[in-house]
């Protein structure tokens, strides 16, 4: 009887497939290390942003808004403890030129000599307080606009060459309407009778509100004029020689390309 042997497979050895197998491993390996390391910088990026975002939306409203606070009881309790200085007998003088909107860094000077409120010599020095009920502000005012010295720490700012509360002509301020306290964010929002009330060492002045622009470019400087009009809208005027207020902030919100301006008038005044 003849014996069939089983016949065996034959084994191919392939060389190199190892080194192969390695260097595919060795890519992937690398390809996933890059992408890992692409996915940590974004997530870095993206935590960078979100604390920057909190700084300018949420902590320079809460340094903004403890500074202006502790400035409100300062000024208060300065004006319980002392009594009021005598108003002067010179007239008041009226403003110069119409003056510009445009709210820069540059360092502001003290506005004309006044009869019922003499402004600080100091620009960054608070001398007034002025609370809008309608939209729960209550901020102290220092004389001039500069961001860094003045808005910037949650203060609203006095246009100089224009007139101090309760005197006939136009007692015209700046104030943030976001970020660093936001004092004026939601002036938007005032309506034909409401109040705004000034305070300082002599009297507290309570103007109405009357007339809002809702848009107007930075340049229409004559929104604080003595009698107050916009030159980019002819319609929008007040009448008559007076006393006025006008509240000024930057129009939309989170941007700075319009101005947004609320009117009103002086409707009583009471010394201190």
């Amino acid at each position: 009887m003849t014996v069939r042997q089983k016949s065996r497979p034959v084994r191919v050895v392939v060389q190199g497939r190892g080194r192969l197998l390695r260097r595919g491993g060795a890519r992937r390996t690398a390809l996933g290390r890059a992408l890992w390391g692409a996915a940590e910088l974004a997530v870095t990026f993206g935590v960078v942003v979100l604390l920057l975002v909190a700084h300018q939306l949420w902590w320079t409203n809460l340094r903004a808004h403890e500074a202006a606070r502790h400035e409100v009881a300062a000024l208060e309790q300065q004006w319980k403890a002392a009594p009021a200085p005598a108003p002067s007998s010179e007239p008041a003088q009226p403003p110069g030129d119409t003056p510009t909107m445009d709210t820069s860094d540059d360092k502001t000077s003290a506005g004309p000599s006044q009869r019922q409120v003499t402004a600080p010599e100091r620009d960054d020095q608070a001398y007034a307080v002025i609370r809008i009920p309608a939209i729960g502000v209550t901020a102290p005012v220092a004389q001039g606009i500069s961001k860094t010295a003045i808005l910037n720490h949650g203060y609203v700012g006095h246009y100089p060459q224009t007139a101090q509360p309760g005197q006939t002509g136009n007692f015209a301020v700046a104030g943030h309407r976001n970020t660093h306290g936001e004092p004026f964010r939601y002036i938007n929002r005032l309506r034909a009778g409401d109040t705004v009330t000034v305070e300082t060492a002599t009297g507290r002045f309570v103007y109405v509100v009357e007339k809002t622009v809702p848009q107007t470019n930075p340049s229409d400087g004559s929104v604080i004029a003595p009698v107050p009009f916009s030159s980019v809208h002819p319609d929008a005027r007040m009448t008559g020689a007076g006393a006025y207020i006008t509240l000024t902030t930057c129009t939309p919100e989170y941007t700075s390309k319009y101005r947004l301006v609320v009117w009103g008038r002086l409707k009583s005044a009471q010394a201190r």
